[in-house]
C-alpha cells in the first residue's frame, strides 16, 4: 500500500487557505503547512495559521519573503530570512521548527541552503523538510493530479508539494483526495526519512548536494 504525505506550501492566502483546510476537514486528512513570514503577518493570514494549527495541521517555516534561493544569497541575509518567519510564527503558535527551503519551481540542488543557515538548523533544533514529488499544481492546475497519481503509484512513501495559493490545486483536491482513499493510499502526516536531512538539528543526510559552495 502507498503512503502519502502532504504539504502545502507559499500559503496563506485568504482567498485559497480556508477552501483548503475545509476539504482537509471533509477527508479527515492532517497535513503540514510551510508558511511564508510575510504573509502570515497580517490579520488574515495571522488567523489562517492559527486555525490551522488548531485543527491538527503541522506549522512550518518557508522563508519570510520567498523570493530568493537561500543558496544564493549571502549568509546573515539568508539567516534573517529564516529568522524573521521563526519570529512571526513563534507569536501565533508554539514552535515546531520545522523548516522547508525556497528552491524555485521545487528544483532540488546546491541552491537550497546557505552553511550559515545550517548552523542556524543545528543550533535552533530544527527539522529540515525537503520533498520527493512537486506536481506543478501552480503552473499545471487541471493536470497536476494526473502526475500526483503516477508518482504515488510508483513508490512506496510520496511527500507532495502543493499550493494553497490562488489559481494552484484545489479546485481538484477534493478530487484527489477522493481518489487516494478509494485506491487504498496510506495518507500520513509524518515524513519519509530520505526527505529529511536534519532532524531537530542533527543532520542526519549529507547536505552537500543542497548548499552552496562558498568561496574561501
Amino acid at each position: 500500500m502507498p503512503k502519502v504525505t502532504l504539504t502545502f506550501d507559499n500559503g496563506p492566502t485568504p482567498e485559497t487557505t480556508p477552501q483548503v483546510l475545509d476539504c482537509l476537514s471533509r477527508h479527515d486528512v492532517k497535513a503540514t503547512f510551510f508558511v511564508v513570514g510575510s504573509r502570515a503577518c497580517s490579520e488574515a493570514g495571522a488567523s489562517l495559521v492559527r486555525r490551522a494549527n488548531q485543527e491538527g495541521h503541522w506549522i512550518g517555516n518557508h522563508t519570510f519573503s520567498h523570493r530568493t534561493p537561500l543558496g544564493e544569497l549571502d549568509g546573515e541575509t539568508a539567516v534573517r530570512e529564516v529568522e524573521r518567519a521563526e519570529q512571526v510564527l513563534s507569536h501565533l503558535i508554539p514552535s515546531t521548527r520545522l523548516f522547508r527551503p525556497y528552491a524555485r519551481a521545487g528544483r532540488l540542488g546546491r541552491h537550497l541552503l546557505h552553511p550559515a543557515v545550517i548552523e542556524t538548523l543545528q543550533s535552533g533544533k530544527y527539522t529540515c523538510v525537503l520533498w520527493n514529488c512537486v506536481p506543478g499544481d501552480w503552473r499545471d492546475p487541471e493536470g497536476w493530479q494526473e502526475h500526483a497519481v503516477a508518482h504515488y503509484r510508483s513508490h512506496p512513501w510520496s511527500l507532495i508539494v502543493l499550493h494553497d495559493q490562488p489559481g494552484a490545486a484545489m479546485a481538484h483536491l477534493d478530487r484527489f483526495l477522493g481518489q487516494m482513499r478509494d485506491e487504498g493510499v496510506e495518507l500520513r502526516q509524518d515524513f519519509p526519512p530520505d526527505c529529511v536531512p536534519i532532524v531537530e538539528g542533527n543532520i542526519i543526510h549529507p547536505l552537500d548536494r543542497y548548499t552552496a559552495e562558498i568561496p574561501q
